[in-house]
């Protein structure tokens, strides 16, 4: 093993070349990448103090150098010309600093390359009202927006005006102007952002994480108001996400807020990343629900378990359950069976599904 200091820059490079999607650094031990959603121990030495704080300084913003080893948690971003972005969380752990690191490429993937379901598309010609993409982090949440993005960026003249924290992908301007504001740099917090988007003249609007009620009220409001707001939650389906979203507000406000949901939004996208051994990668299985007049009924209602019934019949509107998507993908050739039962939160269900107990939306499985 190389007796040389641990260098971030090239470190980053090299992990950026394996495929890596994320790296930890943790004083004491040898660094670790996560590549196809596991963690690995590379055959680096073990990191030194001086060698973490030394990489810390190296990538930290300019603004915040003086002062971030004596802070506890900060999210920057870092990029490496002609390698890659990097979005970096800054944490510490038992007194010592801590590097965990996400890989953000230059390239926006089309839709069809991440082998998402074609109904997306048709999600980008939506002109008012509320998407939300929910999912666990580093299950392709940001790329699944970025990619819906750079869509309506490529075919309408829109002002999109993005609120991250931090900034993740970069945009260039095709058919539309898109205005990238961060969070902490350039508004105060997601719900300034959002209330000021709208004196800025916007048509679509994509807040990066949803996190409080503040912020829900504000998505809400701009969804109402004639524009189309993009939106990520930490959230694994559309039931979940809708009675998460309801339980931020006092009790007596949920009436209202059921109400003012099922009017403004217009689909869920839960996504997990499901391993395929024999690919070596990573594919994309989606739960979509797209609201019907049929779920605005049963939010009104609260009869939010009758969606997950709805979304299992699948006969209309090219919805499908992660179960299905989750065939889909063994049907492909893209998983195998067991890594699909793995994936899955009901696999009695799964498993009707490969014997034809369930069929689906025909065209789904053809």
């Amino acid at each position: 093993m190389s007796e040389e200091a641990f260098n971030i820059v090239n470190f980053l490079r090299s992990a950026v070349a394996t495929g890596a999607s994320d790296e930890h650094l943790v004083i004491g031990h040898s660094p670790y990448i996560r590549k196809n959603g596991f963690i690995k121990r590379t055959n680096l030495p073990p990191i030194s103090k001086e060698e973490l704080d030394a990489a810390v300084m190296e990538i930290a913003p300019t603004a915040v150098k003086n002062g971030i080893l004596t802070m506890c948690d900060l999210d920057f971003m870092y990029e490496i010309k002609g390698c890659s972005r990097f979005r970096v969380n800054y944490n510490r752990q038992l007194g010592q600093s801590s590097l965990v690191i996400r890989n953000i490429t230059y390239s926006i993937p089309e839709l069809q390359e991440l082998s998402l379901p074609d109904i997306l598309h048709s999600f980008t010609e939506y002109q008012n009202g509320m998407i939300l993409v929910t999912g666990p982090t580093g299950s392709g949440k940001s790329t699944t927006i970025a990619s819906l993005i750079n869509r309506i960026n490529t075919n309408a003249s829109k002002h999109i005006v993005t609120i991250e924290d931090p900034i993740e992908y970069i945009f260039n301007y095709k058919k539309s102007i898109i205005s990238q504001r961060q969070v902490g740099v350039d508004t105060a917090s997601f719900s300034d952002g959002i209330k000021y988007a709208l004196r800025q003249d916007p048509d679509v609007i994509f807040i990066g994480e949803i996190r409080d009620k503040e912020t829900m009220e504000a998505a809400l409001k701009a969804s109402e108001t004639g524009h189309l707001v993009l939106a990520t939650l930490h959230t694994n389906d559309a039931v979940q996400t809708i009675n998460r979203i309801v339980n931020m507000f006092d009790e007596s406000n949920r009436f209202l807020i059921r109400k003012q949901l099922s009017e403004t939004l217009r689909a869920t996208i839960a996504q997990k990343l499901v391993y395929s051994e024999q690919e070596d990668k990573r594919f994309p299985a989606c739960e979509i629900m797209v609201v019907t007049s049929t779920i605005q009924d049963y939010i009104n209602k609260d009869n939010t378990e009758a969606i997950y019934d709805l979304l299992s019949d699948n006969t209309v509107d090219n919805m499908i359950s992660m179960n299905q998507s989750l065939a889909l993908l063994r049907n492909r050739g893209l998983i195998s069976e067991a890594e699909a039962l793995e994936n899955s939160n009901n696999e009695a269900e799964l498993e009707k599904i490969f014997r034809g107990v369930y069929q689906g939306t025909k065209a789904y499985y053809e």
